[in-house]
């Protein structure tokens, strides 16, 4: 049932962008909500699905960590209620999902500090309280009906919404969620998606917090409740939630650098994203206008990048990519990668996996979209900004892919990241590298050259061995690093360099302390 709910609300996933308004026009509530759902997915794919605790567990931990947006993070904690519910019952029957969705409810309003009404969470409450029935499709068709009438209800609830004469978006696609499982029990086909013409974010100013910025950490040293104080002074829109050891958090800021180095203090930071929601609104409003025009021709070339780390985000996007999130630890599936094609209008995409361990599933997407997909093998985010730098969207992609390919090549990525495990192993060069437990470690090209000293010193021990008079040094800071971190650093760097160019970004990769180009 959360399969096809997970399918059935890709094919709205526009249709509910289009509504989105509340609590900021950004544009990307149903985008945000399916690939919420594609993590829980992707937890059931590994899953024991013969045990429902290991069911329930994977609904639960795959959507905390896939987390993503205001509406995402309380997606999560309303399927946190329903996995708690099912995970000690032999079968869901009639019974245990009315009470599934009615834990729901209660579990979405109980992460929220102030619950407004108007939103998801009402939509929930109206479908816990018309869940009736004596089997599973009855009690979906009646929670369905429930909660469209609420939904029908919210826009007498919040002005935004009667403003752009819209109902709430979150609400949308939670009912669609519900829609998708009541398909799955009938049997029904997906529907074809919805033609989108008009935007409500059009009717709306941006925001005076300028970032949407999120944060997953694991190995917390203070309680939730001490967290979300230290974050509440940053803005609003703010959401901190936690399980099984994972704490994460959302809110709208102008200061994302600033309150993910001191939230970094006190845990170990696995993900971050920080969205210029001012970009969002003005790329919701292109694609208004492009909505609005009869009939656009397709380029030949699109583009895809598998990036995380807001800073570099923003540069694959600002070169004209698509982002699947994900890199090291966090590799994206052949779905995620299929999806975000098809996501593309041009007649080819090439996409960059930008990790070696995401080459794999790059390639088998590829094969899955039958000649629709090129596929560059870059095997780090630095060969990854080389090959798009070189992207033209006017140009044959099979012609294209070769020259970006060799841009890729002309590239030098180092990596300074922490070690995972003890370990002593010998480098391409001969050299013995003896290395403890989160101990620093440095990677050229993908390849370890460095142990040990402090993340600075590796950058610039790195450097000394592999630079060859390239002209532009580039650094990217982890979530941890503050732009004084970044200053004090390019300041070494152009001491011993002084003939290079040393340019530096906040919103590296996330569980790496910097990485650093050269070409």
């Amino acid at each position: 049932m959360l399969r096809r709910a997970t399918d059935w609300l890709g094919v709205y996933r526009e249709q509910v962008n289009a509504l989105n308004v509340y609590p900021v026009p950004d544009g990307d509530t149903g985008t945000n909500m399916h690939l919420t759902m594609q993590s829980v997915r992707r937890e059931l794919d590994t899953c024991d699905t013969t045990s429902m605790p290991s069911v329930a567990r994977a609904i639960s931990y795959g959507a905390l960590l896939g987390a993503r947006g205001n509406s995402g993070v309380i997606l999560s904690q309303l399927l946190k209620g329903f996995a708690e519910t099912i995970k000690d019952t032999a079968k869901v029957d009639a019974r245990t999902l009315i009470a599934a969705l009615q834990a729901a409810q209660k579990s979405g309003y109980g992460a929220v500090m102030k619950p407004v009404e108007g939103t998801i969470l009402t939509v929930a409450r109206g479908v816990a309280e018309g869940a009736k029935g004596e089997t599973p499709d009855q009690v979906l068709e009646q929670a369905l009906l429930a909660g469209q009438g609420m939904l029908d209800r919210t826009p007498d609830m919040l002005p935004a919404l009667k403003q752009a004469g819209v109902v709430d978006s979150g609400g949308q696609g939670y009912l669609y969620l519900i829609e998708g499982m009541l398909g799955q029990l009938r049997g029904d086909e997906l529907p074809p998606a919805p033609e989108v013409s008009s935007y409500a974010q059009q009717q709306f100013e941006n925001e005076a917090f300028g970032y949407c910025t999120e944060f997953l950490m694991s190995e917390a040293t203070q309680p939730i409740e001490m967290i979300r104080e230290l974050v509440s002074p940053f803005g609003d829109s703010l959401l901190v939630v936690g399980a099984e050891g994972y704490v994460k958090g959302h809110i709208h800021t102008n200061q994302p650098d600033e309150l993910l180095a001191a939230v970094g203090r006190y845990g170990k930071m696995l993900k971050t994203k920080v969205e210029d929601m001012a970009e969002q609104h003005t790329e919701i409003l292109g694609m208004a206008g492009a909505a609005a025009r009869a009939e656009e021709e397709v380029p030949p070339s699109g583009l895809v990048a598998v990036a995380s780390g807001y800073g570099l985000v923003k540069l694959f996007r600002s070169l004209g990519a698509r982002i699947v999130s994900g890199g090291q630890t966090a590799n994206p599936s052949v779905q995620d990668i299929v999806d975000a094609v098809r996501s593309v209008s041009a007649e080819k995409v090439i996409v960059l996996p930008n990790n070696k361990n995401v080459l794999m599933a790059a390639q088998k997407a590829a094969e899955l979209l039958e000649g629709r997909a090129v596929i560059i093998p870059t095997r780090t985010l630095g060969q990854g900004m080389g090959a798009a730098l070189s992207f033209q969207a006017d140009q044959d992609a099979n012609e294209l892919a070769v020259q970006m390919e060799e841009a890729s090549k002309a590239v030098t990525t180092f990596e300074v990241t922490r070690a995972s495990r003890a370990t002593t192993l010998t480098t391409a060069a001969g050299k013995e590298l003896h290395i403890a437990d989160n101990d620093v470690i440095g990677l050229q090209d993908d390849e370890l050259v460095h142990s040990g000293g402090s993340p600075e010193d590796a950058v610039l021990e790195m450097l000394i061995q592999g630079h060859q008079g390239q002209e532009i040094v580039t650094v990217f800071g982890g979530p941890q690093k503050t732009q004084a971190d970044l200053d004090t650093l390019a300041g070494r760097i152009r001491e011993a360099f002084p003939d290079s160019e040393v340019e530096t970004h906040a919103g590296g990769p996330d569980l790496y302390d910097y990485l650093v180009t050269l070409e």
